[in-house]
């Protein structure tokens, strides 16, 4: 799991971001420790903090004073929403640029995500035509 090129509190964060989305890591459920994260990955415990406090200020975990950090209710959401615009940003912004300058408009687009959707066979509508 650990790349060494980036910082370990972000991969941390991003790991327990990863157990919301996917549902491992329930709502409403208790997250892991900073302790447990730092035994588990051998870190300093500081450095799983940073990570975790990340995540409390981003409204993802939230403490319970005497009990530990927990998913609050509607993590999910905020992460899916957070993964989205990223998506949008990285992926689907660059895509339209490149598609505007080829000529493409959105149902050529739609048509093209389709069928590689489906076989990963590339279909091009020309002007006229409608794939």
């Amino acid at each position: 799991m650990i790349d060494e090129g980036r910082p370990l509190f972000l991969q941390i964060a991003e790991t327990i971001e990863d157990s919301i989305v996917d549902g491992t890591l329930a709502e409403e459920t208790q997250a892991p420790s900073t302790n447990e994260l730092a035994a588990f990955y051998r870190i300093n415990p500081a450095t799983a903090a940073k990570g975790v406090a990340m995540l409390t200020d981003k409204g993802v975990l939230v403490k319970r004073r005497g009990i530990g950090m927990f998913v609050a209710a509607g993590a999910r959401d905020i992460l899916l929403s957070e993964r989205r615009a990223t998506f949008a940003e990285r992926y689907l912004d660059p895509l339209l640029a490149e598609a505007r300058t080829l000529g493409l408009d959105a149902d050529d687009l739609a048509a093209l995500l389709r069928t590689r959707a489906a076989d990963g066979t590339p279909t091009v509508r020309t002007e006229g035509s409608r794939a």
